[in-house]
């Protein structure tokens, strides 16, 4: 997924000043994961890091072409770059022609995400579903009662 300058794997950047990069941007939380911790990084939104003498060029991939986040985003991304003393400058675009997909997510950021246990995983899966409703109901009872108290 991640291009660090020469094409380098995910986790293993080709230059210490693009690993720098890539370690300050694990601090960059996507918007609709903050709560979560989990970094722009781990989302799969890096494409690359492109050094260019002493500037960062940044590519990203958004979860969505419609991501309310985007501005936010490349204002974070670029913000958090050029704070690195290692780096003048930065550039960060979005990259158009990719599609992101859960496939991109590191795994950290997969068990952070999964709500669910792995099909495999639930030998009964109607006792599962049944009991997931039964919690569902509940919980809007809780809320109902809660919601009648406020306005009493």
């Amino acid at each position: 997924m991640i291009e660090a300058s020469n094409r380098a794997d995910a986790g293993e950047p080709s230059s210490e000043v693009s690993e720098v990069v890539l370690d300050a941007l694990r601090t960059v939380y996507d918007p609709c994961c903050k709560e979560k911790e989990i970094s722009v990084v781990d989302m799969g939104l890096i494409e690359s890091v492109e050094l260019d003498g002493e500037g960062a060029k940044v590519e990203l991939v958004l979860t969505s072409g419609w991501c309310p986040f985007a501005v936010d985003l490349l204002s974070m991304i670029q913000d958090k770059v050029e704070s690195l003393p290692e780096v003048e400058g930065a550039r960060v675009e979005i990259v158009w022609d990719k599609v992101w997909s859960p496939d991109r997510l590191s795994e950290p950021a997969r068990e952070k995400l999964r709500w669910l246990p792995p099909p495999a995983a639930v030998a009964d899966r109607e006792a599962f579903i049944r009991e997931a409703r039964e919690r569902a109901l509940a919980s809007r009872q809780r809320r109902a009662e809660g919601a009648r108290e406020v306005t009493r």
